[in-house]
């Protein structure tokens, strides 16, 4: 069961998402973004021989391939224990220093709340 019973409903849906999506592709990551207008996307780790991107960079790709023009909040679901610089580098260039970034365990559980600033 995720454990983010600090987030508000918007914010738990898309650790759900991440969760989601790294488990059903076998990824190491999956995360997942919600733009200005609501709208979210969700991606999984790229991990090809001519292209490697993050979960969190390919989902904020999208969205940025989709026209949203600013991101309101974004999730990552990894063994890691903290966000990556280059992810926080790749929701700050969409959303800006202050947009929340929640970083997950695999089972879900919330270990980190931090800005993309």
């Amino acid at each position: 069961m995720t454990d983010t019973t600090d987030l508000d409903a918007e914010d738990r849906k898309i650790v759900t998402l991440a969760r989601s999506a790294r488990a059903r592709n076998g990824v190491p990551e999956g995360a997942a973004v919600r733009d200005e207008t609501g709208r979210t996307y969700v991606a999984g780790t790229v991990a090809l021989e001519s292209l490697k991107l993050s979960a969190l960079q390919t989902a904020v790709a999208m969205a940025v391939a989709s026209g949203a023009t600013s991101l309101e909040a974004a999730a990552v679901v990894s063994a890691a224990e903290t966000p990556s610089d280059g992810d926080r580098a790749a929701v700050r260039d969409l959303g800006g220093p202050d947009t929340p970034v929640f970083l997950a365990g695999p089972d879900g559980t919330l270990r980190v709340r931090v800005t993309a600033g």
